[in-house]
């Protein structure tokens, strides 16, 4: 199914082309973005490498990140939702984790209610242990989470969100009940790399990039990518070839607020074609490990409809979440 967004995205990109060289120059001087979570993890390092990419070139004048956590994004949603409408300088930076934490935080306000802008990257998830861990490989650890499901306790994002459906599906899919894992969720990446580096969880789950610098440094020693093929570059085996059948990538966008008129949205829209395809946003999608997946507008909005009721529906079928 990735496979099939990637194409999707990479046919956005090539037309995000055509329409930033034909575009007139923005009336936008001032952009905020909202980051539904604590400062470190990768909805914060997106938010502040699109600020980056913004400002180097020019692009927005100024751009401002506020970061609002907990619930796995749903709080600082329901603010915006309830604080931003009709703000054309606006936007929201979230993903895939936020759907999650929809269904098993039963919000009361969901992603219907803001303006979809597009998808912005994709990352590989990845499994990781302290540096101190007695456990050395992937099957080690599911040889525990076998014989014990409630001696493994994961650590990662929100419940509900990509991480917590990962450890169900890796759960699944060595046939242990999804509904047994032991999931501790932190509400930021920080956080989470404080916890499992602390050796307060047995393991961790998180996008690559948010384990990469303490991976390469020793102090965090990773089992096992959620992507089809490895990560170029990197050694680490993916899931699939150690035997455990599960893929999984998680995608982060940027919405704008509600009751925004079109040609605010089209505005949103030009400058973020404009800021993609800089100098500023390749090095960082370089450097953190992400997959180029900007997919924009009303086929972002498509794609936003369908994942959203697949996302739904895996968090509900693993029993995962919130009870």
């Amino acid at each position: 199914m990735f496979k099939n967004v990637l194409k999707a995205g990479v046919a956005a990109v090539t037309l995000s082309l055509g329409l930033v060289a034909a575009a007139p120059a923005l009336a936008l001087d001032s952009m905020k973005i909202l980051v539904p979570a604590n400062p470190g993890g990768g909805w914060d390092q997106t938010a502040r490498a699109l600020q980056a990419a913004m400002q180097a070139d020019g692009i927005v004048r100024k751009v401002s990140v506020d970061n609002r956590g907990g619930a796995g994004g749903t709080i600082g949603l329901s603010q915006f939702v309830n604080g931003a409408k009709g703000d054309g300088s606006a936007t929201l930076m979230g993903g895939m984790v936020m759907v999650g934490a929809i269904v098993s935080n039963k919000s009361p306000v969901n992603l219907t209610q803001v303006t979809p802008l597009a998808r912005l990257t994709g990352e590989s998830l990845v499994v990781v242990v302290p540096a101190s861990s007695k456990v050395q490989t992937l099957k080690e650890l599911i040889e525990q989470l076998k014989a014990n499901p409630g001696s493994v306790s994961f650590g990662g994002g929100s419940f509900g969100g990509s991480d917590h459906i990962l450890a169900g599906l890796i759960a699944k899919a060595v046939g242990v009940d999804p509904s047994k894992v032991n999931y501790i969720a932190y509400s930021g990446g920080g956080e989470a790399q404080a916890a499992i580096m602390g050796g307060h969880v047995a393991a961790g789950i998180s996008g690559y990039g948010e384990f990469q610098a303490q991976i390469k440094s020793g102090k965090l020693r990773a089992l096992g990518v959620s992507s089809a093929e490895r990560i170029a570059g990197e050694p680490v085996p993916t899931l699939k070839e150690q035997g455990v059948d599960v893929e999984l990538i998680n995608w982060r966008a940027l919405f704008g607020a509600p009751g925004i008129t079109e040609a605010q949205r089209q505005e949103l829209i030009a400058a973020l074609d404009k800021a993609v395809v800089t100098t500023s946003w390749k090095e960082a999608l370089k450097r953190n490990d992400w997959a180029d997946v900007y997919l924009r507008g009303d086929e972002f909005a498509k794609f936003l409809e369908a994942d959203s009721a697949r996302v739904s529906k895996l968090v509900t079928e693993l029993g995962i979440g919130k009870k």
